[in-house]
């Protein structure tokens, strides 16, 4: 790559990947207000692998299981993008049909991450769908939040870690849960880019104030 191809490179990164993962952060936020056992059971990994308020090491990023797990499992039920679009580069032909070259092909992310006949009750937030004995049975083209192959997202990995680190420092310091204002269950947006119907709105409280029950 160039110079110029990196800088513009490093430049995408940073702004393509500002919205896209401020709005899985806040889906990631909401499902672990509305699923108080994966918040406890997630903040428990955090203290034990960070005790005291510890800065987050890459090392420590990449001991912590539920939290990746947490991680796919939003990113399965809110993809950024609810589809993905390759233009084909050349004349192929799949399973007897002909794609001629230039045709834009859409893959329906969305719709793929929320298939009965590829997931156990599709539409529930279950983050042991990505433990380390299930995750190797998911069809690594059916769950493509990133898209896939030599054109996956060039920002994956910055993404990943980013979320990651952002859920940690809130999730060392304050807990949620909702309140009057939380749409449960949520809606979700006619959008190209997934995004609920109504802003996320929820009960942030400081984990050292007892949460009282509603």
């Amino acid at each position: 790559m160039s110079d110029l191809e990196i800088a513009a490179q490093s430049i995408n990164f940073i702004f393509a990947g500002y919205e896209s993962t401020s709005s899985a952060l806040s889906f990631l936020m909401y499902e672990l207000a509305t699923h108080p056992d994966v918040l406890k059971n997630l903040q428990q990994e955090i203290d034990e692998t960070l005790p005291n308020k510890a800065v987050p090491t890459f090392d420590a990023l990449v001991q912590m299981e539920y939290l990746a797990m947490v991680v796919n499992e939003t990113l399965r039920l809110y993809p950024v993008a609810n589809r993905l679009e390759r233009v084909c580069k050349n004349d192929v032909q799949v399973n007897r049909m002909l794609i001629p070259k230039g045709t834009v092909v859409m893959i329906p992310t969305f719709a793929l991450h929320r298939d009965p006949e590829y997931w156990s009750e599709p539409d529930e937030f279950l983050p042991e769908r990505f433990s380390k004995k299930n995750k190797d049975l998911i069809n690594p083209y059916i769950y493509m939040p990133f898209g896939n192959g030599p054109r996956n997202c060039i920002g994956m990995r910055f993404a990943l870690m980013s979320m990651k680190l952002a859920a940690i420092r809130i999730l060392q310091n304050f807990s949620l849960q909702p309140c009057e204002e939380t749409q449960v269950p949520m809606k979700l947006s006619r959008h190209v880019l997934v995004q609920p119907e109504k802003a996320i709105v929820l009960k942030v409280v400081p984990r050292d104030v007892i949460i009282s029950e509603e």
